[in-house]
């Protein structure tokens, strides 16, 4: 059996926090920043690898940061035909922008040990992999037990190094929150100190915004406007009233509330949550669970209304998901051919798995 170790909290030194864009990336830690498709991430991380490589100033800076090395792994785009030529379009200096090169060999993931090999080499402030799910390295990206020491480890990396690792996540459609959103296991979440969602601004043309909608180490940062398009490039606007729920869902702020508006109950909490939840799709029985531990709802009451709902659980590559079931209708004819139409509803599910 291993040896016992017990420290007394008095023994832990305090430490105040570091940034590398106060508040929304801190130093030792990781930082996630996740949206859908096409709005602007990647160019995003390139703008904060651009910054940091020359020490310029980011939006809530006053004063230049003194400038710093950055590590950047990208699965998806050409160094030399995107990657470069955005950052130097961003006055990065490109002599303090390193990327690990795998090229040869195999495949960098986030259990790779030339990750940490790097940065004790390259002494960088930020370390950026984009998208996320291209550094698991085949592993299933939904499993607990599989996630949870992968990031516990990636989190240990970067206290040690004192960086910042900032993770580029993409969007599924299943659920309506943001920590639900994001590809994988909700551990990935969870990990983060920090999570910047980016998206649209539904009431102002071409403008969308970054949202910090996560913080642990700080009060949230003041969302961040932005233009984004081929013609005019990327444009920070400055500060902008905006939340993250307007930002997934178009809501126009300052809707007006119901005088009369009446508390809301347990149950009709719970068919909200469950509705929006599954609105745009299955969610694994597992996130669902944790939506309801999140707001204070009872399991209990949760799957009464699931079963209220007609929500079915169906199970696929051996997890099982919540379902809103498809309503189908069909004409059942007598054998003879001259008995009664009755028309009848039945339930199909989606998933190729098996319905319980």
């Amino acid at each position: 059996m291993e040896e016992l170790k017990l420290k007394r909290m008095s023994e832990f030194q305090t430490e105040s926090v570091q940034w590398l864009w106060g508040p929304y990336i801190p130093l030792g830690t990781i930082t996630i920043l996740q949206g859908d498709g096409r709005l602007g991430k990647t160019t995003i991380s390139s703008i904060i690898a651009a910054a940091v490589s020359t020490g310029s100033p980011l939006p809530g800076q006053t004063v230049p940061s003194s400038h710093s090395s950055v590590i950047m792994q990208n699965a998806e785009d050409s160094y030399s035909k995107t990657i470069r030529p955005r950052l130097e379009g961003f006055g990065a200096d490109c002599d303090r922008i390193i990327v690990i090169d795998d090229d040869d060999d195999e495949p960098l993931s986030f259990t790779d040990e030339r990750i940490e090999g790097a940065i004790i080499r390259a002494k960088p402030k930020l370390v950026i992999f984009d998208p996320v799910q291209a550094y698991f390295g085949g592993k299933d990206m939904n499993s607990t037990i599989v996630v949870r020491p992968i990031m516990k480890q990636l989190s240990k990396i970067a206290e040690r190094n004192n960086c910042a690792i900032l993770l580029v996540g993409h969007f599924h459609k299943h659920g309506s929150s943001p920590q639900y959103r994001g590809l994988g296991s909700i551990d990935i979440y969870n990990a983060a100190r920090s999570v910047l969602t980016v998206g649209n601004i539904a009431w102002e043309d071409d403008m969308r915004a970054m949202v910090q909608n996560k913080s642990n180490l700080s009060a949230p940062g003041t969302p961040q406007a932005y233009t984004f398009d081929p013609d005019n490039g990327f444009t920070w606007l400055g500060d902008y009233e905006v939340t993250v729920e307007e930002l997934l869902k178009g809501k126009r702020k300052n809707k007006p509330k119901q005088e009369t508006a009446q508390p809301e109950s347990q149950s009709d909490k719970a068919r909200r949550f469950i509705t929006e939840a599954l609105s745009d799709g299955d969610v694994s029985a597992g996130d669902m669970e944790q939506i309801a531990l999140e707001n204070g709802i009872s399991m209990k009451t949760f799957n009464r209304v699931k079963a209220d709902l007609g929500v079915i659980s169906v199970s696929s590559n051996g997890r099982w998901y919540w379902q809103m079931p498809i309503e189908a209708e069909y004409t059942e004819v007598a054998e003879d051919g001259h008995g009664h139409e009755k028309t009848m509803s039945m339930s199909i599910s989606l998933l190729d798995g098996k319905v319980g």
